[in-house]
């Protein structure tokens, strides 16, 4: 049976690739015949990562990029469409957090959070969406076809989590951010979406899990289980694909029941 996702002829950009959701979904998108642009400060897991993609026969290429410089995110931005060409798909997708109280919560531990959940990733998706405007004006119908933009926010930015508020209010802000981008780039083609993953096994939290607070909190979730990367595949593959061109400025939650 043929795949109804076929991105043949498409290119993608995902940061944050180096490791964990991101490294998944550029992996998933070059499976389905995307030429993959990855994207990172670790340039050295993403040349690992490339040589896995090449050796499966798909096409990848590495950009450096630091979220928190807008030079830098411009620079690996025209770098992505100079190796890959134009872009027609972003996975907006570095994210960091840190764990503690709101009352412990420092001026750079504040930075760090937004710095990158929010900051980086509204500028990420600016320069993306600027390349993209520009070649819907060239078009008779002022649109440009299968641009896609796809913010990864968290389904803590719909419910508040004990520990990690900021990471919750940031983002907030990128479902918010989301909204808007919908708003005022829908009428160039651009569809901009956002998933909201719950709890997630990855190599970075794997250990967590194992441990009286990590399965305690397994216990608190309604069907008792978290997810795995491979959770989110086939929502990535229908909002990067032509199937989601009636679906703009939504925000949806892949968190197994988590936040009903």
């Amino acid at each position: 049976m043929t795949s109804p996702f076929d991105f043949s002829g498409r290119t993608a950009l995902v940061t944050g690739a180096s490791s964990g959701l991101g490294a998944r979904f550029a992996r998933v998108l070059a499976q389905a015949g995307a030429r993959v642009v990855l994207a990172s400060r670790r340039v050295d897991r993403l040349k690992e990562l490339r040589a896995e993609i090449e050796g499966e026969g798909g096409s990848a290429h590495v950009v450096v990029m630091d979220v928190n410089d807008v030079a830098s995110i411009r620079a690996a931005v025209a770098h992505a469409e100079t190796e890959a060409g134009a872009l027609d798909i972003l996975v907006n997708n570095s994210g960091v957090s840190t764990t503690q109280r709101l009352v412990d919560v420092t001026e750079a531990d504040y930075d760090f959070i937004f710095n990158t959940n929010t900051r980086g990733a509204f500028f990420v998706a600016q320069e993306v969406a600027k390349r993209m405007i520009a070649r819907a004006k060239g078009t008779p119908d002022g649109t440009v076809p299968h641009a896609r933009i796809i913010n990864i926010a968290s389904m803590a930015g719909l419910r508040v989590l004990a520990q990690i508020g900021v990471y919750c209010m940031s983002k907030a802000a990128a479902v918010q951010m989301t909204r808007a981008m919908a708003l005022e780039w829908g009428r160039y083609g651009i569809n901009v979406n956002a998933i909201c993953p719950g709890y997630i096994r990855t190599e970075i939290n794997d250990a967590h899990w194992e441990t009286e607070s990590g399965q305690r909190l397994i216990q608190m979730l309604p069907r008792k289980r978290i997810g795995s990367p491979e959770d989110l595949d086939g929502l990535l593959l229908l909002l990067a694909s032509d199937h989601s061109g009636f679906i703009n400025g939504s925000v949806i939650a892949a968190d197994d029941g988590f936040g009903i």
